[in-house]
């Protein structure tokens, strides 16, 4: 198995693999990742992608530079927006080892701190991260509203 930066050529593999990750999304990945590669992401810095020798690739990780996690003091945080191992390739540490790719590139970029974040009912997510050395800082429910649209501007 091989961890290496996504290339141009993984946009179709990683979108469907984002999609089996958040499936009422699906109609924006390829979008998405255009702008990854274009450089114009606004959530995606880096991404690397697990490959086996077949080729195929079987997860990712995505990262991004947040300015605020939850338990940090830091004026920018490095955060794993998404990490994901294909079902046939699950408990077998390559989950573990695209984390630990992700702690090599923010500690390359500068950074001691990596910040993450679970669905709250996703119980595997919240083992795994402590197993890895994670510490859960907080636990909320967030909400937004979409406001009517006034006559005033912004």
């Amino acid at each position: 198995m091989q961890i290496r930066k996504a290339v141009e050529s993984d946009l179709y593999d990683w979108a469907a693999m984002r999609a089996e990750l958040w499936p009422d999304e699906r109609h924006t990945h390829v979008s998405e990742l255009l702008d990854f590669f274009a450089g114009n992401s606004m959530d995606i810095e880096e991404c690397f992608v697990l490959q086996n020798p077949d080729n195929e690739l079987c997860g990712f990780i995505e990262l991004n530079i947040r300015n605020f996690a939850e338990g940090s003091r830091q004026a920018a945080v490095p955060y794993v927006e998404a990490w994901f191992i294909k079902a046939g390739f699950r408990s077998q540490g390559y989950g573990l080892q695209l984390m630990k790719e992700a702690e090599k590139w923010a500690q390359s970029q500068g950074y001691d701190e990596l910040a993450s974040d679970t669905e709250i009912e996703n119980l595997r997510s919240i083992e795994l991260h402590k197993l890895m050395g994670f510490l859960e800082t907080e636990r909320v429910v967030c909400f937004l509203k979409t406001l009517e649209k006034s006559g005033g501007s912004k």
